[in-house]
């Protein structure tokens, strides 16, 4: 299959050409058993009651993901790493302002608000997938809240973590990595360092 690769920190991303409406794991499958060793069937790959993947036994070590949208997969890999991934088409969005109003923390909907129109979609792509990046890695998805974490932009414009609700942990410990990955889709990745035994905690 032809992938483009990227790395950022322990985590590596795969982008692959994905076939709109089908699902991603049995790519991913295919892609992770190649870099890990084995068969696609035979990958020790789970899912917890919360559609999370997790890779269990000999290689519960590494974290995993997948996000699709349109025509392209991402998948990601880290060893010792808690990680989420999310992949979003950038079109024009009816009710962005509404959908910033509702679920956004307050915060970051007094920035939003005070953005011309094209400014501010270019930042609600961005809050979002690392939103979704994060509550993925987390394990309870937007479901969790959107509000309940705020991101902000460093003076080198890009995003942080500013605050988090407790149950996502410190948010000093959280990583986050924001790219283009193709010219109309924007990705992001986050992620933190776990060892092996905590993840088997956190997963309860």
């Amino acid at each position: 299959m032809t992938a483009v690769a990227w790395q950022f920190g322990p985590v590596r991303v795969w982008r692959l050409p994905h076939v709109p409406g089908t699902r991603g794991e049995p790519q991913a499958r295919e892609l992770l058993a190649a870099e890990l060793g084995g068969t696609p069937q035979a990958l020790p790959l789970t899912r917890d009651e919360r559609n999370r993947p997790w890779l269990i036994g000999e290689l519960a070590h590494y974290g995993t993901g997948w996000s699709h949208s349109g025509g392209h997969l991402l998948v990601a890999l880290g060893e010792h790493a808690r990680l989420g991934v999310d992949l979003e088409q950038q079109r024009p969005r009816r009710q962005m302002r509404q959908v910033i109003a509702r679920f956004f923390h307050p915060d970051e909907v007094a920035w939003l608000d005070a953005l011309d129109e094209a400014t501010c979609e270019h930042w609600f792509f961005r809050l979002w997938c690392a939103k979704e990046a994060l509550l993925k890695a987390h394990g309870h998805g937007i479901a969790f809240g959107l509000h309940r974490l705020r991101f902000a932009p460093a003076a080198d414009g890009a995003l942080h973590l500013a605050w988090c609700d407790p149950g996502l942990g410190e948010a000093e410990r959280w990583h986050l990595h924001e790219w283009q990955a193709s010219e109309d889709f924007r990705a992001a990745l986050a992620w933190r360092f776990e060892e092996r035994n905590q993840c088997s905690e956190t997963r309860n």
